[in-house]
């Protein structure tokens, strides 16, 4: 399998070639459909998975991506429902230590998926709308 495009631009795993046409699945529809050769062209240097993870909406995949256990999910789940939230709030509620909360925001933030806040006065985070939609789809 292969990473291809159409004349429009758009992407698609090339899943049987023929003399004429190819068989395409759209990553983000699911969609399959037969395409002119003529019509297509190799994505150099794009993996076909990467090509399929094309299924799973962007807001979503950067939460996958950043968060790397069901601690970092937790932490970001609890931001986006009680949030905006202080890092006082955040050390007293949680089971992480300072210097692993400090981390995980700071990735969290690297992926666009925090901004900071003041609560009370205090530093603090809440969560991004991507980081809401891509919870959403988590959710669903």
């Amino acid at each position: 399998m292969r990473t291809v495009r159409d004349d429009d631009g758009t992407r698609y795993l090339l899943l049987k070639e023929s003399t004429e046409s190819s068989l395409v699945r759209n990553p983000e529809t699911g969609k399959q459909r037969h395409v002119p050769n003529a019509d297509l062209e190799p994505v150099d240097g794009e993996s076909a998975l990467a090509t399929a993870a094309g299924a799973v909406p962007e807001a979503t995949r950067r939460i996958l991506t950043a968060a790397h256990d069901d601690r970092a999910l937790g932490l970001l789940v609890e931001l986006d429902e009680r949030g905006p939230l202080s890092v006082a709030e955040l050390l007293s509620a949680y089971d992480l230590c300072e210097s692993d909360l400090h981390g995980l925001l700071g990735e969290f933030r690297a992926a666009g998926l925090l901004d900071e806040a003041t609560v009370h006065g205090q530093r603090g985070y809440d969560t991004t709308d991507t980081a809401s939609d891509g919870l959403a789809h988590l959710r669903d």
